[in-house]
């Protein structure tokens, strides 16, 4: 192998982060942010808020959530032009202007992510049926050893958040992420959430709207906010609590079909019907129950007491049982939405010791996990995309890594910037497709 000189140029100026050009046509052509966030500057040393929120999106789209990797951008002036920054902040700076906006913000940039959205005419995938699936899920971000305000004890039996998400469509938009302490149930403020979320749905889709949720948010106020919500379909798992397990299996293998899978495994599955009075208005609840009781387990050993497993699920869909059991399966999925946000975004620890300011900090995050979802959806989904094996979507690591770290070189020519990429870059069409394409639309 040859050895190889090592030299930096004096006057060429390369960047190793292209993407972030997609990035900055999204939050200033298609996004209302710098038209709600103050632009003007007080002063000769004063820093607009709008820029402050665009190089903070700007590191989150290169999945960096720390302040200090603002350091590293402040002589970029392809950090600054591709997001359209008059001046970037010192890492001082950027924890401070964060800290005093706090929470005023967050319906600001939440409104302006859906905007964005909107005006992208991002693709809203629903299944067959024609409903669009919203899925509304807490997850934990483990914040241990840490004194950070609202780290708290969490279902999954560490110290942290537990920030509540919901995503529209096959494509897991993010409408809304909303900070939680560790140790809040699920259920509290869920139905002012969800209304929220919902109207915000209906304001990207026309279609209707499948609201899932889990066993955390069986409650009576939860059922009568879904019912209540026009074109708004729904299916909750329902919290058996201290059912009577034994009741309710010999309740459902005498009413309802049952199915012998396998030797010594019965399931069955009954539709009970439930009407409860809230207010005056009397509301008829659908609620499917399935009871699994196995006397031989999968490998063929007889067991001493049978095993009863009782299930539930609310909703008010006509679909047959089994068919509404497997659609909330596949509420699962989000899941895989939330490991985006802590990986790879980097937002498992978030970064501030105010719970207000990381509370802005998940709104940005949702803001930036829906660019990265969209250039994900345009550029690496369509056929001119890099070579990868066939998906309905890509994940946000992925677009980070082959669309958004991608090495160029700013030239200035005749007034104008060029950015020149290497001759085998493969993801060259991709780019250059997604880039034609927002800045020619709108």
């Amino acid at each position: 192998m040859k050895r190889m000189l090592l030299e930096q140029s004096s006057e060429e100026f390369y960047t190793s982060h292209s993407g972030l050009a997609l990035a900055g046509a999204c939050i200033n052509r298609y996004s209302d942010l710098g038209r709600y966030v103050g632009r003007a500057a007080k002063g000769s040393d004063h820093i607009t808020e709008i820029d402050i929120l665009r190089s903070y999106l700007g590191l989150l789209c290169l999945g960096k959530s720390d302040y200090q990797a603002i350091a590293a951008m402040r002589e970029d002036d392809y950090f600054k032009q591709a997001l359209g920054i008059g001046r970037v902040p010192s890492v001082e700076r950027l924890r401070q202007r964060l800290d005093e906006a706090g929470t005023e913000l967050i319906p600001v940039v939440n409104r302006s992510s859906r905007t964005m959205l909107k005006r992208l005419k991002a693709p809203i995938t629903g299944y067959r049926s024609g409903l669009v699936p919203l899925d509304v899920d807490v997850f934990s971000q483990d914040n241990s050893n840490t004194k950070k305000e609202g780290v708290s004890r969490t279902y999954k039996n560490y110290d942290g958040y537990a920030p509540m998400a919901a995503y529209l469509g096959m494509e897991g938009w993010c409408l809304e992420g909303e900070l939680r302490p560790g140790s809040q149930h699920s259920q509290k403020g869920f139905v002012n959430f969800i209304k929220r979320v919902i109207s915000g749905a209906k304001d990207l889709t026309k279609q209707p709207l499948r609201v899932r949720a889990d066993a955390g948010n069986d409650a009576l106020e939860t059922l009568v906010a879904l019912e209540d919500a026009e074109q708004t379909h729904y299916i909750v798992k329902w919290n058996p609590r201290e059912s009577d397990v034994i009741a309710w299996r010999d309740r459902v293998f005498a009413e309802g079909p049952v199915k012998t899978p396998r030797e010594g495994k019965r399931v069955g599955a009954l539709i009970v019907e439930e009407r409860k009075k809230v207010e005056e208005i009397t509301y008829t609840f659908k609620r499917i129950v399935r009871v699994t009781e196995r006397t031989i387990d999968k490998k063929g050993q007889f067991l001493l007491a049978p095993e009863i497993t009782l299930e539930g699920w609310w909703t008010d869909l006509t679909t047959a049982a089994e068919d509404v059991i497997e659609l909330y399966r596949q509420h699962a999925t989000s899941e895989q939405f939330h490991s985006e946000f802590k990986t790879d975004l980097d937002l498992e620890r978030l970064p501030n010791g105010k719970f207000a300011t990381n509370a802005l900090v998940m709104a940005l995050g949702a803001f930036a996990y829906n660019i990265l979802r969209f250039i994900g959806q345009t550029g690496q989904i369509a056929p001119f995309g890099p070579v990868r094996h066939s998906a309905k979507r890509r994940r946000l690591r992925t677009v980070i890594q082959e669309l958004m770290y991608l090495a160029g070189r700013l030239l200035t020519t005749s007034r104008r910037l060029k950015l020149r990429f290497s001759r085998h870059c493969p993801a060259f069409a991709a780019f250059s497709a997604v880039y034609s394409g927002l800045m020619t639309a709108n």
